[in-house]
């Protein structure tokens, strides 16, 4: 997950990216607002079909640069890839504690909060469990970054397929995505030549994912998506179309929008979590639109679009960075001592 910051980017990737977060949004938006409602409306079906590869293509896709730093030095390493995350999860846990814990707060007392903030702290928080996860998918990578990429592939198949459910958040979702992300980092070449390909070849592609909507919402709508070993493979086939559907967007860059948001897709996912509640609330309160479907199609674009707006407002006055930009205070380069300069020679002995 990312912000713009650098001149440097891969546009299909970041398409990528942003249809992933916008997948997450509207699974979250959806199922949202049919709890509320008491009812499904025509954007679930859009949700199921979207739940064999929405979250392995995410981690793929943050396996695909691990490359380029996964032989700095720990210090270095930590800063980047555990200390920025962890900084995030713990602000935002602030943050989104700050608007629901205060009626747990009246109900049971401050003691109950302290308790679900201690908890937060080894089971992951609401929405915030997948940044809380890529931390310690980034430490495994690095200690085990020895062992021969084939060995771990088929152990973390293993772990995928294996019915493991302890209902620890950390566990079972360790096991179900860790081996996407390690193909993201292992495969990185051949994804790359893979998306170049599409671009290449639009039409054959075109025809390749027409194919792959059959197969995957048949397989969806008979069950057999959930079976083990063909969970993995609808991974890897969603993986695949998601990257496909980006490059062909990357070639004419005609939906800067969902670009834009996947460059800023930690920012999306940070903030989208209010104006999805806020958003639903007022229309299931007003009943202005009574279709359940299209009300979770407005507090999907809503939440999508909301973190987008304030960033850029952010950015514009100057304050509130620190919301989606680590402190310079927060790294661990800052804690570093000062270094006592060395004595210049003396030019007159």
């Amino acid at each position: 997950m990312s912000t713009v910051n650098s001149a440097t980017r891969v546009d299909w990737v970041d398409y990528a990216k942003g249809l992933c977060i916008i997948m997450v949004v509207m699974m979250h938006s959806t199922l949202g607002v049919e709890k509320a409602a008491g009812t499904e409306g025509w954007m679930h079906a859009f949700v199921a079909f979207a739940r064999p590869f929405r979250m392995p293509d995410f981690f793929l896709i943050s396996g695909l640069f691990l490359a380029r730093v996964i032989d700095r030095d720990w210090r270095s390493y930590l800063d980047r890839k555990v200390v920025h995350f962890a900084y995030f999860y713990v602000l935002w846990l602030l943050i989104q504690g700050f608007f629901r814990w205060p009626g747990l707060a009246l109900s049971e007392g401050p003691a109950a909060v302290a308790e679900q903030f201690l908890i937060a702290l080894i089971e992951p928080f609401g929405t915030l469990w997948f940044i809380y996860l890529l931390p310690i998918f980034f430490v495994v990578a690095k200690l085990a970054r020895r062992v021969p990429p084939l060995v771990m592939l088929a152990l973390a198949a293993l772990l995928e397929s294996a019915p493991i459910v302890t209902h620890w958040i950390v566990i079972d979702e360790f096991a179900n995505r860790f081996f996407f992300f390690l193909l993201g980092w292992y495969a990185a070449p051949q994804i790359f030549a893979f998306a170049a390909w599409v671009s290449r070849q639009p039409g054959l592609a075109v025809a390749v994912l027409a194919t792959w909507v059959f197969a995957n919402a048949l397989a969806v709508l008979t069950g057999v998506a959930e079976w083990p070993v063909v969970s993995l493979i609808l991974g890897l086939a969603g993986a695949g179309a998601v990257i496909a559907i980006a490059s062909l967007l990357a070639r004419r860059d005609s939906a800067w929008m969902i670009r834009h948001a996947g460059a800023n897709s930690l920012v999306v996912y940070l903030a989208f979590f209010l104006p999805m509640a806020m958003t639903r609330t007022v229309l299931l309160m007003t009943g202005v639109i009574p279709d359940v479907g299209t009300i979770s199609l407005i507090v999907t674009a809503v939440a999508v679009v909301s973190p987008l707006v304030l960033y850029w407002i952010i950015q514009r006055i100057g304050w509130g960075r620190f919301l989606f930009e680590r402190p310079a205070a927060f790294r661990l380069d800052s804690l570093r001592p000062p270094q006592r300069a060395t004595p210049a020679p003396n030019p007159f002995p």
